[in-house]
C-alpha cells in the first residue's frame, strides 16, 4: 500500500482506470481513436451536490442553435477521464448527430472534490443526474439520455432507476457487480472484509489527518492491487496511459462503497429504452445478461465481437458501437 500527499485542500488530477478482473489476453495491433480524430470540444462546468463537474461538450458538425437535438451524457470506466473511453464516444456521437457531453465525476480529473480518487456510486449518479439537468436546460436539445461504458453502465442504471430525464439509455461494455459477485471476485468473504475494514481504517485516518491512503488501481500480478490482471489499455502511452490526466491510483476508502456497487439491484427499477452492447471478451458477460433481464422497460441486447479494452479506443469497434448507440437515441429521444 503507497500512501500519496493528498489532502482536503490539495486539488490533484485524477486516473481513469476501470476495476474489472479481467484478463483480456494481447493487445491486437488496430487504429487506435485519439484526440486528433475527436470532433473539437469546448468545456463546460455545472454544479451537482455539494460541488461542481468539469465536462467536454461535443456539437454536431454544422451545429444549428435554432434546431433541437438529441443530448446525451457519457461516462467511463472505474476512476477514468473525460479524455479517454467517454470523450470517445461522445465524439463519435456527435459526428452522428447526437449533442454529446463526456463528464469528469466528482473528485477525479478537473472536477471538484476534496477526496481524490475516492469511489462513490451515489455522488456519481448525481453527477449524471447534473449533467442530464444541464443538458436540458439548453434550448438546442429535444431529449436527453445517458451512455455508460465499463463502471459507469452500471452507474447509469442508478441514475436511470430514479431520474425521469433518462429518456433513453445505452450501455457498452458494461461491468455489473453486485455484492456476492464481488466477494467471488476478492478472493471471498475474508478478502471482502478484511478491505471493508481498510476502507474504514483509511476513513477514519483521512477525517483525522486529511491524508488519503492509495492504492494502485491496476497492477498485473499485484493482489494489493485493485485489479491485478492485464490491463493494457492504461499502460500503453498510446492509448489510455498517455492521458495527461489519468493517475493509476485508488483511494483505500473507496473499497467499501466499491464491494457495495449493485446494479443488478438498480435494473429492475430502469424503465426507459435501454440498449446494451457487450461481448463474450468483454467484462463479465453472465453479469451483463443478468442485467438484461432484469430491465424493466423496452430493452435491446447486442451480442458485439472484441476485446474488453477494444470497446474503449479501437476505431472499428468503437464505430460500430457508436452507429448502434446513436441509432438508438435518435429513434427514443425525439
Amino acid at each position: 500500500m503507497t500512501t500519496t500527499p493528498i489532502t482536503r485542500r490539495t486539488f490533484g488530477l485524477a486516473v481513469g482506470a476501470t476495476a474489472v478482473l479481467l484478463n483480456t489476453g494481447a493487445f491486437a495491433m488496430a487504429e487506435s481513436l485519439t484526440e486528433r480524430s475527436k470532433p473539437k470540444s469546448q468545456k463546460v462546468s455545472f454544479p451537482s451536490g455539494d460541488g461542481t463537474v468539469v465536462a467536454n461538450l461535443y456539437l454536431p458538425e454544422g451545429h444549428d442553435p435554432s434546431r433541437r437535438y438529441p443530448a446525451v451524457a457519457v461516462a467511463g470506466s472505474l476512476s477514468s477521464v473525460k479524455e479517454q473511453m467517454g470523450g470517445n464516444y461522445a465524439g463519435e456521437l456527435a459526428r452522428r448527430g447526437i449533442i454529446a457531453l463526456a463528464i469528469d465525476y466528482r473528485n477525479y480529473g478537473e472536477s471538484s472534490g476534496a477526496v481524490r480518487q475516492y469511489e462513490d456510486q451515489s455522488s456519481k449518479a448525481e453527477d449524471l443526474s447534473a449533467a442530464l439537468r444541464f443538458l436540458k436546460a439548453r434550448p438546442d436539445v429535444k431529449a436527453t439520455g445517458l451512455l455508460g461504458i465499463c463502471t459507469s453502465g452500471g452507474t447509469a442504471l442508478y441514475t436511470a432507476a430514479t431520474d425521469a430525464n433518462v429518456q433513453a439509455l445505452a450501455t457498452v461494455a458494461g461491468f455489473f457487480s453486485e455484492p456476492d459477485f464481488a466477494a467471488k471476485m476478492f478472493g471471498g468473504q475474508e478478502g471482502v472484509d478484511q478491505r471493508i475494514a481498510a476502507s474504514r481504517t483509511a476513513r477514519k485516518r483521512y477525517e483525522e489527518t486529511g491524508v488519503i491512503e492509495t492504492i494502485l488501481t491496476y497492477n498485473p500480478g499485484d493482489k494489493t492491487a485493485v485489479s491485478a490482471s492485464s490491463s493494457e489499455y492504461y499502460f500503453d502511452k498510446t492509448r489510455g496511459g498517455g492521458v495527461r490526466s489519468w493517475r493509476n491510483e485508488f483511494a483505500v476508502m473507496g473499497w467499501e462503497p466499491w464491494i457495495a456497487f449493485n446494479p443488478v439491484e438498480q435494473a429492475p427499477k430502469v424503465k426507459a429504452p435501454a440498449l446494451m452492447i457487450h461481448s463474450d471478451g468483454a467484462a463479465f458477460p453472465d453479469q451483463a445478461r443478468k442485467v438484461y433481464n432484469e430491465l424493466a422497460g423496452p430493452k435491446e441486447l447486442h451480442w458485439a465481437v472484441g476485446k474488453h479494452f477494444d470497446f474503449y479506443d479501437q476505431a472499428d469497434t468503437v464505430r460500430q458501437a457508436a452507429d448502434r448507440v446513436a441509432a438508438h437515441f435518435h429513434s427514443k429521444l425525439v
